[in-house]
């Protein structure tokens, strides 16, 4: 299975709710992503969403997952990418997920919630920070030790995980900052792959999965660990990823700085992006 490969260019915002198998590249990052819609529907409720800054230097993510699965979550799953987009240009990250709760909240009906994972790196501190709204936690690998593990996340010292989006209006949402060197990657999946099951009938939950990604080795074929973690999971148990909408997202540090180029023409990004908004 051959993902679709892009590059991303500057201010370039990408996303959605239908199956997916993409690679895309960004300033310090190389990202893919996999969804495939409940009863391969042409969408469903889980999102998807990556976006650049005007220079590069900032790559923002979100995987989300509405309440429900398949066609009947998917309107409120494409409201949620549209309510992201529109606040993506705050660069602090706790005020976009602020935002976005409180338009989601007001804006869903029959009380529909999203969990959600938002990210923002920023390419030039290699600073990954995340902000988990009730949704599974990340698998980190480290190329140091070789080992995929569960983020080891206080939640910003709180003691309190986040609610999921869409539940309370006016919420503060803490998230943290980790350190990505090349090589490092973070993974990220919707509640699909976190409810799986052993062989046992156990559910995995993220310790699980972490031990499956430590079982598949060859961690230098990123490209090719979503498929072989998927299939896995499928002969693992009867049943599993069959109930719902699955989404992944692997995102693996790079070397590559921002080019000199993107920092100054991104001035003229803005202003050509702002004229075309008023036209």
């Amino acid at each position: 299975m051959e993902a679709t490969q892009e590059r991303m260019a500057c201010m370039e915002v990408w996303g959605g709710n239908s199956a997916t198998w993409s690679t895309f590249v960004v300033p310090g990052l190389d990202l893919w992503v996999h969804n495939q819609p409940y009863q391969d529907n042409t969408a469903g409720g889980d999102v998807y969403y990556l976006s650049s800054c005007a220079s590069g230097r900032i790559t923002r993510l979100l995987l989300g997952d509405v309440s429900g699965h398949g066609a009947e979550a998917a309107p409120i799953a494409d409201r949620l990418r549209t309510i992201m987009r529109k606040h993506v240009n705050f660069v602090n990250q706790d005020r976009v997920v602020k935002l976005v709760n409180d338009e989601f909240e007001s804006d869903s009906s029959m009380g529909r919630f999203a969990t959600a994972l938002i990210g923002t790196w920023f390419s030039s501190r290699r600073r990954l920070t995340l902000c988990l709204a009730g949704h599974p936690p990340p698998l980190i690998f480290r190329k140091a030790t070789g080992k995929w593990s569960v983020l080891d996340s206080d939640n910003g010292n709180s003691s309190r995980p986040n609610m999921p989006i869409g539940v309370v209006e006016g919420q503060d949402f803490a998230s943290t900052q980790l350190t990505l060197q090349s090589g490092d990657m973070m993974l990220a999946y919707t509640d699909a792959l976190f409810e799986s099951r052993t062989a046992d009938n156990e559910m995995l939950l993220a310790e699980g999965l972490a031990e499956v990604a430590n079982s598949l080795g060859d961690p230098e074929a990123p490209g090719q660990l979503i498929p072989r973690l998927l299939e896995h999971l499928r002969h693992l148990h009867e049943g599993n990823l069959a109930e719902d909408d699955v989404t992944v997202l692997l995102a693996r540090a790079n070397s590559a700085g921002v080019p000199l180029s993107n920092s100054l023409l991104a001035p003229f990004r803005l202003i050509g992006r702002l004229f075309r908004s008023q036209t």
